[in-house]
C-alpha cells in the first residue's frame, strides 16, 4: 500500500516529531510506503491535499490530532485528481482526538491505528458540510459556537494541560458566563432559543467529553445539542455528567437530529469546527450521507 501521510509535528505541543522515525518504521514493517508530507503552519494540511496527485496512493493518512483531521479531510474534498477518493487513516498523536473514540482508539496509540490500516478493514463515514460566508468547508466530528467556541480558543492555550486542557478551559471560561439568542431552522422547522451554546455533531465525543451520546457516524444525521439560558450554579452542578452523556436528559438541554440545518445569531459568532477557529455565523450546515471512507476497527 502506497500512502500519503501528513504529519503535523507540532502536534502534542511539539512532542509528535519524536515518533516519526517509530512511526515510518512501523508504516514500512507493515507492507505501507508513506510518503511523508509535515505541515508547516495552520492550514497547510489543506493546501498539502489539495495540490496532491491522488492517483499515485491507495491511502491517505492523518498524523496529528483532530485538526489536522479537519485539515486532511478537506484538502481531500477539494483535490479533483481523482474522482473516487481514497479512504483515510487516522494516526493520533496530538492533544485532541475525539473522533477515533468511535474506533476505541486512544490518543498516542499509533501502534493500534497503524494495526487497523494496515489490517484493510474500512467503514462508509458521514461527513458534515458546512457555508460561512463564502466558504465552504468539511469535517467528521463537531461543529460549535456560543461557548463551547470561547472554551476551545482557551483550551488552545492551555494545551501544556494536555487532554484536560479544556476541562480546564470550561471552567475558567465559566466565570463570564453569556447567553445570545440564536434562531435554528431545522430540517425547515425553525426555533428560536436564549442560548449558551450550539453544537452539531457527526461524532459522539467532544474532547473527552460524550456530548452526543446518540450520535452515529454513518446514520444520515448530524445530532444538534443545545444548552439554553441557565445559571453558573446549574452548570457546575451538570458538569460531571457531560462524561457521560447524562446531560441530555437536563431541561436546560435540547437535541435534535437533522439532515440540514441553518444557524442564525443577532451578533457573528466565531465557529468551531472539530477544534479549529474557521468563520463566523450564519452558517449553513447539513450531512453528506457515507461520503468518506476511513479505516476502521
Amino acid at each position: 500500500m502506497k500512502a500519503l501521510l501528513i504529519f503535523n509535528p507540532k502536534a502534542a505541543n511539539g512532542r509528535a516529531i519524536k515518533n516519526l522515525k517509530k512511526i515510518q518504521h512501523l508504516l514500512l514493517k507493515k507492507g505501507i510506503d508513506p510518503h511523508i508530507k509535515l505541515t508547516e503552519c495552520r492550514g497547510h494540511g489543506i493546501e498539502l491535499v489539495e495540490k496532491e496527485d491522488l492517483k499515485n496512493y491507495d491511502a491517505v493518512l492523518s498524523a496529528g490530532g483532530d485538526g489536522t483531521l479537519f485539515e486532511t479531510l478537506n484538502g481531500l474534498f477539494r483535490n479533483k485528481s481523482v474522482e473516487k477518493k481514497p479512504p483515510i487513516g487516522i494516526i493520533p498523536i496530538g492533544t485532541g482526538n475525539a473522533f477515533v473514540r468511535d474506533m476505541n482508539l486512544k490518543t498516542g496509540d499509533f501502534e493500534s491505528a497503524i494495526e487497523i490500516i494496515s489490517n484493510g478493514k474500512k467503514k462508509q463515514v458521514d461527513v458534515g458540510k458546512f457555508t460561512t460566508g463564502k466558504e465552504t468547508y468539511y469535517y467528521l466530528n463537531i461543529v460549535g459556537l456560543g461557548f463551547v467556541s470561547d472554551v476551545n480558543g482557551l483550551a488552545h492555550k492551555l494545551k501544556i494541560f494536555g487532554n484536560i486542557s479544556y476541562s480546564v478551559a470550561v471552567f475558567i471560561k465559566l466565570i463570564p458566563l453569556h447567553t445570545y439568542r440564536v434562531k435554528l431552522i431545522i430540517d425547515g422547522k425553525e426555533i428560536e432559543r436564549e442560548n449558551i451554546f450550539v453544537e452539531v455533531s457527526n461524532s459522539r465525543y467532544t474532547s473527552n467529553f460524550l456530548m452526543a451520546p446518540d450520535a452515529k457516524i454513518d446514520d444520515g444525521y448530524l445530532d444538534i445539542t443545545l444548552l439554553n439560558k441557565t445559571t453558573r450554579r446549574r452548570m457546575i452542578a451538570a458538569f460531571p455528567k457531560i462524561f457521560t452523556g447524562e446531560h441530555i436528559k437536563l431541561p436546560e438541554v435540547e437535541t435534535f437530529k437533522a439532515k440540514k440545518l441553518e444557524i442564525i445569531t443577532e451578533k457573528n459568532k466565531i465557529l468551531t469546527p472539530d477544534g479549529e477557529m474557521i468563520g463566523t455565523s450564519p452558517v449553513k450546515i447539513e450531512c453528506l450521507n457515507k461520503a468518506c471512507e476511513v479505516f476502521w476497527r
